[in-house]
């Protein structure tokens, strides 16, 4: 067979993309609309194991530090990660996904890398390395991982240092005798500075001065915060992160960090330099490392050919959860905008499955 031979898709109602936490919340609720998995509905997922993003966290993050593991629907996280908090969530968490997908028998196609989705008329033309997938609908859920976000600023291939992003961070004690200077205001940013000053000298630039939350972070309060991220992907507009609406809490590590002198926090710089950056005022600092925890963006290349960005660059979601793609309502995304938290992931995979299958005719 000839490359240029056409190859038969298989034909499918649902293809659902990734196996996260909102892939599988999406994939639990298409069974329970009575769609079989492998027959109905194919889940296919990148990664080589089950876990989803959690597999690829640093050793450094355990069950203790991790901001949160939501349940999955059906099945409680703590009755697999038990009461040890020192376990690392880089195997507590696959391991929690993988016993998920056994017990309701979800038969992910893995590792599936998905290239590009196309519009064939009635149906969705999806190919993938694992073999090519004709389908009614689909749900993406490739969240962010794999597209992160680093700022094209001038000099940057003249660094002599080091350039790595949270993505690639694995120890604290790597970067021992140098200067390593973190570039984020997120959480990832905040426990990746308090990890490496312990062992090193860091400096710390953020593009606006951090939002402190005082107090406590509770369900209203983060649904608050979703809604207000769930207005802009409504409005067609890229979503904001859900940190930039609720904040960074005051916990007990952030008043240490405050004491130990490591958060004074320093503006965006305007270039990179061969030794370092420099400042718009043409001050200087010379670093060894610069490490970008400027987070990512949603991974959705694969979907360019079905052209469903607006001009502002964002696209125009509605829906219940606003996760259904206005231009095309084949089409939902969950684990985009106001669910790119697992805040959201669950309550967005449950409304997909839902709205997908009423769409197409599916419910049973």
């Amino acid at each position: 067979m000839t490359e240029s031979t056409p190859r038969a898709a298989l034909k499918i109602e649902i293809v659902v993309i990734g196996a996260g936490q909102a892939g599988l919340s999406a994939a639990y609720h298409l069974k329970r609309l009575g769609l079989k998995p492998g027959y109905d509905f194919l889940v296919l997922d990148e990664a080589p194991r089950p876990g989803g993003a959690w597999q690829y966290r640093w050793p450094s993050l355990t069950l203790s530090t991790v901001n949160r593991v939501h349940d999955l629907p059906g099945m409680s996280f703590a009755d697999h990660a038990g009461t040890d908090l020192s376990i690392r969530a880089a195997v507590a968490v696959p391991h929690y996904f993988e016993a998920y997908e056994r017990h309701f028998d979800l038969q992910i196609l893995r590792p599936a890398k998905v290239s590009v989705v196309c519009d064939r008329g009635e149906r969705l033309r999806v190919e993938s390395d694992r073999g090519l997938f004709s389908a009614r609908g689909l749900i993406n859920a490739t969240g962010t991982w794999e597209n992160p976000y680093v700022p094209d600023l001038p000099g940057a291939s003249e660094f002599r240092g080091r350039t790595l992003h949270t993505k690639d961070f694995s120890t604290a004690e790597e970067f021992s005798g140098q200067h390593v200077l973190i570039v984020g205001g997120g959480i990832s940013a905040i426990q990746l500075l308090d990890q490496i000053s312990r062992v090193t000298r860091t400096s710390w630039v953020t593009r606006t001065p951090p939002r402190w939350r005082d107090g406590p972070f509770d369900e209203d309060a983060g649904r608050r915060a979703v809604a207000l991220v769930e207005e802009r992907v409504r409005a067609g507009l890229p979503p904001r992160p859900v940190v930039s609406v609720t904040g960074l809490p005051v916990t007990p590590a952030i008043e240490d960090m405050r004491e130990r002198g490591v958060l004074e926090r320093r503006p965006m710089f305007q270039e990179i330099t061969p030794a370092g950056v420099r400042w718009a005022d043409g001050s200087t600092l010379d670093v060894d490392v610069i490490l970008w925890c400027t987070g990512f963006r949603s991974a959705l290349d694969h979907l360019a050919p079905l052209q469903i960005r607006e001009e502002s660059g964002g696209i125009a979601m509605t829906g219940r959860l606003a996760t259904q793609v206005a231009k095309d309502p084949r089409l939902h995304l969950v684990g985009y905008g106001p669910s790119a938290s697992t805040i959201g992931a669950n309550r967005a995979g449950a409304a997909a499955a839902v709205e997908l299958t009423r769409h197409l005719g599916l419910a049973r």
